[in-house]
């Protein structure tokens, strides 16, 4: 789409806080920085949980209020280096079309991104362009870019507002016709509680199951959590000569008859080491690519979903994939560990390997109860939703707690890092190889 005027958005977050003591606190203490936990007050208010609800979170020893490590009880965010209260300003004429690319650079925080007044035009994701879409809301996970366009036309200053995830805190600034304008900031909205669905045992996924005998229809049962993927892939039937997903990491359950509502069942993911670095394990982890964001469901206006993307032109390699590949997030949030498979970088030599040029899709299944932004280098890869052939291209996806999601990619020689963009937990070990050979030339 055309445009008039441009501007970057950086948002970022900043602590006075060394990082290494601020990592050495939340190994030492899980939730030290979460200002915003529930209280007796709370309860009887009405407000958050019922009593019911929190003796059976405290007895998973699981707090609904952990939505981000870090909160802005030692972070400050900013936009393009500068504070909420430095008003940073871009400039516009009124009737102007002005395209704003957000990139978020934080270290930690996943930002809620709207312009009250404004609607926005997503045009780009990963500055890979997709077909237009007008959203009031978008969520950016670390590293991810989003270019909107966006049409002010009237003689007045708009606040742009990035609000951390946890509502601990926002960035702010201003788009206006002249500089030293200012506009009404919104208060921070009400934190976001996680559910059981962020467990990864939602049992509305089961809504309209025939348990009736042996040949139910099982409508609504999510397959792909039983570990039938490859029947369930949209846009992507078995294949002849087609492998199985790999062993390691696999979900494979063998049906109904392995399924347990325990977030403890080690038979719910028999692909992933088990050890102190995996505190649960969801035992029926959903696509969650549909929705919004946590805290986001019931904001009142458009939020952009995933499946809103779709490529603006057909993608270079649409073969179908020959193999599949699930890989478990994994955490301990008590201890802060955190890892690929159950285990962290340095505790196995072994990284995820690739035939050069191979398709391969792959499928991110979130144990953890925190979203979790997954990047690769070296590459774009296709969300699996959409017209064949015009899957959203990214480098980077958001994995909702207790969420799956897919993507296919074409694997380039070389050793690629593939990790957490979060980056303490890419520092407690959320990090791999895709190591893809032969090399160029034929090396092995």
């Amino acid at each position: 789409m055309t445009y008039d005027r441009e501007h970057v958005i950086v948002l970022s977050d900043y602590s006075f806080m060394h990082p290494h003591l601020i990592f050495k606190r939340m190994k030492q203490q899980s939730g030290l920085f979460n200002f915003q936990k529930q209280t007796v007050a709370g309860l009887l208010a009405g407000k958050d949980q019922t009593l019911k609800e929190r003796m059976d979170w405290a007895k998973m020893r699981m707090d609904p209020t952990d939505i981000s490590d870090v909160t802005g009880a030692a972070l400050t965010f900013l936009v393009n280096g500068h504070g909420p209260g430095e008003n940073w300003t871009g400039l516009f004429t009124p009737g102007e079309r002005v395209r704003l690319r957000f990139i978020n650079t934080a270290a930690q925080m996943v930002f809620d991104v709207r312009i009250p007044g404004l609607k926005m035009t997503v045009v780009a994701s990963d500055g890979q362009n997709v077909r237009p879409v007008e959203v009031d809301e978008f969520q950016i996970g670390n590293a991810e870019t989003y270019d909107v366009i966006v049409q002010p036309t009237e003689d007045k200053a708009f606040t742009l507002v990035a609000e951390a995830v946890d509502r601990s805190g926002m960035g702010r600034a201003t788009l206006a016709p002249r500089a030293g304008m200012t506009a009404p900031v919104p208060p921070l909205r009400e934190r976001p509680l996680a559910t059981r669905r962020d467990m990864g045992m939602d049992m509305s996924s089961m809504k309209g199951m025939d348990m009736g005998g042996a040949g139910g229809a099982m409508a609504g049962m999510d397959h792909a959590a039983m570990g039938h993927d490859m029947a369930a892939m949209p846009g992507m039937a078995p294949q002849p000569g087609m492998a199985p997903p790999k062993p390691r990491g696999s979900d494979a359950m063998g049906g109904m008859a392995g399924m347990k509502m325990s977030m403890r069942d080690p038979q719910n993911a028999p692909g992933v080491t088990k050890g102190p670095g995996v505190q649960t394990i969801a035992p029926m982890p959903v696509d969650r690519t549909g929705e919004p964001g946590q805290g986001l469901a019931s904001v009142g206006h458009r939020v952009l979903v995933y499946k809103d993307l779709i490529a603006l032109t057909a993608n270079p390699d649409q073969r179908t994939p020959t193999r599949a590949l699930d890989i478990h997030l994994t955490g301990n949030m008590e201890r802060f560990m955190w890892g690929f498979d159950g285990l962290k970088f340095g505790e196995t030599s072994r990284p995820y390997t690739f035939e050069k040029g191979e398709r391969v899709r792959v499928t991110l299944i979130n144990d953890t109860m925190m979203a979790h932004p997954i990047h690769l280098h070296g590459h774009f890869f296709e969300l699996t939703h959409g017209p064949a052939g015009y899957g959203p291209r990214k480098h980077t996806v958001m994995v909702m707690p207790g969420g799956k999601a897919s993507w296919d990619f074409t694997a380039e020689p070389g050793d690629w890092a593939f990790h957490c963009h979060m980056l303490y937990h890419m520092h407690a070990g959320m990090f791999q190889v895709f190591a893809v050979r032969p090399l160029d030339g034929g090396a092995a």
